[in-house]
């Protein structure tokens, strides 16, 4: 697999992306070569995942940058515009002004920074999977573990690796799962297209199951675990992630069944007090009222679809990230593993 986004310096530059709205039916790779084209890829999930989203919003600003050299006005505007689509994710912002930091540089120095950016990505992946893979070895029994998921927080989530699901790559490798059962997410199901094809790909045993049976799971004793992403951290170590994350949460807090979220320091915004100050993205009623384009709702039906729910520090085991671990109410920073 290439990677989720990546620069194609070819014709003027543009960016690629795997279309993860066609999998898992139909692998497909697309070239992004306009911030229209970008900014509407992020819009309609063609892109996802928040470091993905990092990764796309300093690649929109080397677009900008490329289309219109000497023109720094315009280049922040488009930046803007790449910015402002998904408005919870916060690696999205962070992507686009770490790019445009370098913008009176020049356009090659731009399109530098945001192929540091995709470079840092699979590093950084691997050391939060190893330091979360450690936290969840600690907290479970002294077997392989039956590990439980939601949304996608795999490599197409990222540029390369994963968060979550690199976790449980990571335990793969050292021979310590021996199950991971998958929510299908609604209402977009990414953990039944994408999740479950990842995880076929890399050959770990799984199972797919809907979202209202994971705390039923949990009651039957299916689960040692709970291991998720994010798209923003605040300060105080409350989490928000895809719709359905606190629903699990609150299950596995009464089952006595340890969550641990993963995810990188640019997904934690110290500057966001806790999950209150968190603006959630609600997105269009179709995506609930028609499924694959075919209605299974009444016409016009009230909606309500927040893409994210946050979930409080207080049930969460850890927040681990490349360089801390958020628990009992305090970040650890401890050496970089590398």
């Amino acid at each position: 697999m290439v990677r989720t986004v990546d620069w194609d310096d070819g014709d003027g530059g543009a960016v690629t992306a795997i279309d993860q709205r066609a999998l898992p039916g139909e692998y497909r790779v697309q070239r992004l070569a306009s911030v229209d084209s970008l900014v509407a890829a992020i819009a309609d999930l063609t892109i996802r995942g928040a470091p993905a989203l990092g990764a796309a919003g300093a690649l929109g600003v080397a677009l900008a940058a490329r289309r219109h050299p000497g023109d720094p006005a315009r280049v922040r505007a488009e930046a803007e515009r790449v910015a402002a689509v998904r408005p919870t994710a916060v690696n999205l912002r962070r992507g686009v002004e770490r790019a445009l930091a370098r913008l009176d540089d020049g356009p090659d120095a731009v399109v530098a920074e945001a192929c540091a950016v995709l470079d840092e990505d699979e590093a950084t992946n691997r050391r939060l999977a190893r330091r979360a893979a450690d936290v969840l070895t600690a907290l479970g029994p002294d077997r392989p573990l039956r590990l439980l998921t939601h949304c996608n927080s795999g490599a197409l989530a990222t540029v390369a690796w994963g968060t979550g699901l690199g976790t449980i790559r990571e335990l793969t490798q050292r021979g310590r799962v021996a199950e991971v059962l998958a929510c299908e997410t609604r209402p977009l199901l990414q953990g039944a297209r994408l999740t479950a094809w990842e995880l076929r790909e890399i050959g770990v045993a799984h199972r797919l199951l809907v979202d209202s049976a994971a705390a039923s799971a949990m009651a039957r004793g299916l689960v040692d675990g709970v291991v998720v992403g994010a798209d923003r951290v605040a300060a105080n170590g409350d989490a928000a992630n895809k719709i359905g994350t606190y629903a699990l949460a609150c299950a596995a807090a009464r089952h006595g069944v340890p969550m641990v979220v993963v995810a990188p320091e640019s997904t934690v915004d110290h500057a966001t007090p806790s999950g209150d100050d968190i603006v959630i993205e609600e997105r269009d009623g179709d995506e609930v009222r028609a499924f694959a384009g075919v209605p299974i709702a009444p016409p016009g039906t009230p909606v309500y679809n927040p893409a994210f729910d946050v979930t409080p520090a207080e049930l969460l085991a850890a927040v681990v990230t490349e360089e801390a671990t958020f628990r009992a109410g305090a970040w650890e920073r401890t050496a970089v593993l590398r």
